[in-house]
């Protein structure tokens, strides 16, 4: 729990006062009662400002700002200031600068421009952390500390592909494991000297920016090895912040489906997960809802803050649409209803120059607070206040888990075939997709997440079998779970190398099927997944494309087959009874009717059933504390619509209305319901 000193909802967001002059200061704090505003992130772009040269720092400014935060019962959520180095430290020691994917050394600009492996930058970064854990250890206003920003990019210089070289010492010990695990006999390649290896850039092994490479074992370690470099800086400031403040929590914000950094790593590392949320006006809520239950899953199901999301618009998407009225408040509670203990925003107060004066702000440039942004945010804000500590702390009670790996994204990403349209994120979603509609709480989790709290583990295109994974999913089933997966799964290890003796390799058995080609076909040529019989939702036919598994049944039952080609009336969909449960394996990328049909015969059979019955575009989340549970009924549509709260009455936590039998929610509108 990361709420106990600030028992509540945390509203507020990045605060930026060094770019003000005292009169605003004093407009701030104002309008911040107004709003309800009591959490204010500072200090994350300021290390310029806190060290202006080698061996001076300076924190008057930071002190001046907290306290006077503090006096006006505003708390703060503090960086370290490390997410862009200064330029006297860019201008004094090149090491600090990255080199890009095409071999080029960077100058001073822009930020996340630090090489993790940068001698400079940890020794500097490091020092940095612990000059503000020891000055503000027992500082009351300080919640939680948050280490950099936003980590990301990859860097190719020589300090890296030093560190690299060790990295893969750590992890394969000799020169031969490597060239076993790269397969470096192919095209000439194996090394005989570590420093022979050289990083997989535009310069050997990749191009198009990285999107294809010669050699995917080399590739996805430096993948692996960059990602791994991030979270060590991370490790770094995290270890001397908990030195002088061990209870205080340590985070750093994430970016949800962001594909460079395996988060799953890096949530072990953190106290509390916190991310930032930017969707555009057309990014399906559901696909917002499955991020949320992403970086709720990094922790095991553990509440996450909401640490950035927009007041009213972006300004780096190509169209930079203004959130609809209602919007804001109504996207706030669906990361509340999917584990988020906090509502915070960028930013606080609009940026008068550079690139970010045009992105969105509880304050807007006009300076006031008769703005209809403002107005949403301060109803908000009261909101919050009236919430107090009932929900904070409370968890997600699912039975479905489906399985998500970074690290497999990146080797489907790199696979060099069979085909450009084949995308993991949306593969992932359509399964989701499906359960959001139902109104069926998902987990989304890790390949080392326990498995026995749930019913059914669906686990698309699951190319990459780590070591261990494919005996925790026989155990599943074995023990009465349902498992399914997809077409281009079981296909490699963990190195990228194939698992010879046939497809799914070591899911075969478990499937009971045996693929023994795989069709790619531009995605407007389809084929058709054909039943014979009705089973239970599933009748008729439905159309499938991108891949297309020829699979033949070992043991599997053989529910539907395909429609076209040559290899028509071969197995689409198969059944394989294992032990007590059973595995479905699912041969082709399906339309999402099929996938709706096909998730409604998994929950009849399992006995999974809906939080609620309602309307379409009506979302239904559950939150569960101390047996006590906690309904969100979120009507993500412009107009009225429906819910169904059956026999039982509730209340709604913010209106004290009561809701039973059919119902109507308004437009865009939010409530908590509670049973009476």
């Amino acid at each position: 729990m990361i709420n106990k000193a600030l028992p509540k909802i945390w509203y507020g967001g990045d605060y930026n006062p060094e770019q003000w002059n005292k009169e605003t200061w004093s407009e701030d704090e104002r309008m911040f009662t107004l709003a309800g505003i009591d959490v204010a992130t500072i200090n994350v772009f300021s290390w310029a400002l806190n060290q202006p040269s080698e061996n001076t720092y300076d924190f008057t400014w930071l002190d001046e700002t907290i306290d006077r935060l503090y006096e006006k019962n505003v708390f703060v959520c503090l960086a370290t200031s490390t997410a862009a180095h200064p330029a006297w430290m860019a201008k004094r020691y090149p090491d600090v600068r990255r080199v890009d994917f095409e071999g080029r050394k960077r100058q001073f600009g822009g930020r996340h421009n630090s090489c993790p492996n940068s001698p400079t930058y940890r020794k500097y970064a490091s020092r940095m952390a612990e000059k503000l854990a020891e000055r503000y250890q027992n500082h009351p206003a300080v919640l939680i500390w948050h280490v950099s920003n936003e980590y990301g990019g990859y860097c190719y210089c020589d300090n890296c592909q030093k560190e690299f070289h060790v990295w893969l010492k750590d992890r394969y010990h000799t020169l031969d494991a490597v060239n076993q695990a790269w397969n470096t006999t192919f095209w000439g390649h194996t090394f005989y000297e570590w420093d022979e290896i050289v990083v997989p850039n535009g310069l050997s092994e990749e191009w198009e920016h990285g999107n294809n490479t010669n050699f995917q074992g080399i590739s996805l370690d430096y993948r692996r090895f960059q990602s791994d470099s991030l979270l060590d800086v991370f490790k770094l400031e995290r270890d001397q912040l908990k030195k002088h403040t061990p209870d205080i929590p340590v985070t750093t914000n994430l970016m949800g489906l962001y594909p460079e950094l395996d988060y799953f790593k890096w949530g072990k590392e953190m106290d509390v997960v916190s991310w930032d949320n930017y969707p555009s006006i057309d990014t399906p809520v559901s696909m917002t809802a499955m991020t949320h239950d992403l970086m709720r899953g990094l922790k095991s199901g553990q509440p996450f803050m909401l640490m950035e999301q927009t007041p009213s618009q972006q300004n780096w998407q190509a169209f930079n649409a203004l959130k609809r009225p209602g919007v804001m408040r109504l996207w706030s509670y669906q990361a509340v209803a999917h584990g988020a203990d906090t509502v915070m925003f960028f930013q606080l107060r609009r940026s008068r120059g550079a690139t970010e004066k045009y992105h969105g702000a509880v304050i807007e440039h006009v300076g006031h607070e008769h703005t209809r942004v403002f107005k949403e945010s301060a109803a908000v804000g009261e909101e919050l206040g009236i919430l107090s500590d009932q929900i904070i702390d409370s968890r997600t009670d699912a039975k479905v888990a489906i399985v998500f790996d970074w690290e497999n994204r990146w080797a489907i990403n790199l696979s060099s075939g069979p085909s450009v349209a084949l995308d993991y994120v949306k593969e992932v979603h359509k399964y989701y997709d499906a359960f959001y509609q139902k109104n069926i709480p998902v987990d989304i989790i890790g390949v080392e997440e326990d498995l026995s709290q749930y019913q059914v583990v669906i686990a698309p295109v699951l190319y990459m079998i780590k070591e261990g994974h494919a005996n925790r999913l026989k155990k599943f089933v074995r023990d009465g779970g349902t498992f399914v997966t997809t077409f281009f799964s079981g296909i490699v290890d963990e190195n990228d190398l194939v698992t010879l003796g046939g497809y799914p390799g070591e899911l075969r058995e478990l499937v009971g099927i045996w693929s023994e080609e795989i069709d790619a076909l531009e995605p407007s040529h389809t084929n058709e997944i054909v039943f014979d019989t009705s089973i239970g939702a599933l009748k008729g036919s439905y159309t499938c494309n991108v891949l297309f598994d020829l699979i033949h049944a070992e043991g599997a039952e053989v529910l539907a087959t395909y429609g076209s080609d040559f290899y028509q009336g071969m197995p689409v969909l198969t059944k394989n009874t294992f032990g007590q449960g059973n595995a479905y394996y699912v041969a082709s990328s399906p339309d999402q009717t099929f996938i709706r049909d096909f998730v409604e015969n998994i929950c009849t059979d399992m006995d999974i059933k809906a939080l609620m019955v309602s309307a379409d575009g009506v979302e239904v989340t559950e939150r569960v504390k101390e047996e006590t549970s906690y309904l969100f009924i979120i009507n993500h549509n412009p107009e009225e619509a429906s819910f169904e709260a059956g026999e039982t009455v509730y209340i709604d936590l913010i209106t004290n209305n009561t809701y039973t039998g059919t119902n109507k929610i308004k437009a865009r509108d939010v409530l908590i319901l509670k049973q009476q």
